[in-house]
């Protein structure tokens, strides 16, 4: 299994950024995915999950901010995020929902205020 996040930056709050993870192996079509991040000195948490028949939720600190994807003809999942704060600062990751142990390099997200 190979988990490839890209699309992170810098950017200010109440900008936009769009994240995408390429997925190759066997997970993808007949399981959930899922975002997730990991800022500084914390845990990592889940921020968004899809699953196969594409229904979604989200953790409320990002409810109404951020939209999770996947195409399945291209074994690709996105993470659209509008409105971002400083608090969206973190290292985000795509993976399995629940995840598996091996973790792709993540994307970095900064949000400056």
């Amino acid at each position: 299994v190979q988990l490839v996040e890209s699309g992170g930056g810098l950017v200010q709050a109440g900008g936009s950024l769009r994240l995408s993870c390429a997925v190759s192996g066997s997970i993808f079509t007949i399981n959930d995915m899922a975002w997730y991040r990991q800022a500084p000195g914390k845990q990592r948490e889940l921020v968004a999950r899809i699953t196969n028949g594409g229904s979604t939720n989200y953790a409320d600190s990002v409810k109404g901010r951020f939209t999770i994807s996947r195409d399945n003809t291209k074994d690709m999942v996105y993470l659209q995020m509008n409105s971002l704060k400083p608090e969206d600062t973190a290292v985000y990751y795509c993976n399995r929902y629940p995840y598996l142990s091996s973790w792709g390099q993540g994307t970095q997200v900064t949000v400056s205020s």
